[in-house]
């Protein structure tokens, strides 16, 4: 608590009833010294600039909530780091995928993307798998590589597998079919071509090796008796 004054404050024109000054408005004048000041500076009174602002404050919550809820998006402060690849996935490295269309296949491993998944190829002569993405998440890498010196995988990157947008007009019920059945997700000349030029510098390192190119076509899965946590790659 504040310490309390020894001797209350008087004013120079005390009250004599609520609202009415012992002394009138031209004695408070004099009684004040108004008149020296104003005599001193040439019969006004001084004027003084008015103080530089400070700066803008950060503005106060309001008082009251709005009634109905009003959807802020949050700061994402969060700086992306890039995905850290496993020590076990090497380039060469024969990989069994996990999930996914081509659940149980094994293939080869080529490169980490920019995005941190993983490029792989079957290849697709020998068990039918195209060059793809897939996340590390849902492999299993094997003791077993390929020598990939020979593959060139430079051109390869995220953009590379990105969807073609379609901005045709809408077409009617009618012809969405027709033009369904006569096109069916054709793949692109350049791309049949890349595949065939990664295929063939591959498949001669995998004819080098006795057994491999029937162990890559060979589906993996898990027969009964078998013990997942036990079995060695």
């Amino acid at each position: 608590m504040a310490a309390k004054r020894k001797t209350p404050v008087k004013s120079r024109n005390p009250d004599l009833i609520r609202g009415v000054g012992k002394y009138s408005r031209s004695k408070m004048y004099h009684k004040r010294g108004l008149w020296a000041i104003k005599a001193k500076n040439g019969g006004v009174f001084p004027r003084h600039d008015p103080k530089p602002k400070a700066p803008a404050a950060a503005e106060k919550a309001p008082k009251f909530y709005p009634a109905e809820d009003v959807k802020k998006p949050l700061l994402n402060k969060r700086k992306p780091k890039p995905t850290k690849l496993r020590v076990s996935i090497t380039p060469g490295t024969v990989l069994i995928l996990l999930a996914g269309r081509f659940m149980g296949k094994r293939v080869v491993f080529l490169k980490q993307l920019p995005s941190g998944l993983l490029l792989v190829t079957g290849p697709f002569k020998i068990n039918g798998l195209p060059l793809r993405r897939v996340n590390q998440s849902y492999v299993i890498a094997t003791s077993t590589k390929v020598d990939i010196s020979g593959v060139n995988v430079e051109k390869f990157d995220d953009k590379y597998f990105a969807k073609e947008v379609d901005k045709k007009k809408k077409k009617s019920e009618g012809e969405f079919f027709e033009a369904e059945k006569e096109d069916k997700k054709k793949l692109p000349e350049d791309k049949k071509e890349d595949q065939k030029s990664v295929d063939a510098s591959l498949i001669k390192s995998i004819e080098g090796v006795p057994d491999l190119k029937a162990y890559l076509a060979a589906r993996f899965s898990l027969k009964s008796g078998m013990k997942p946590h036990e079995l060695v790659f």
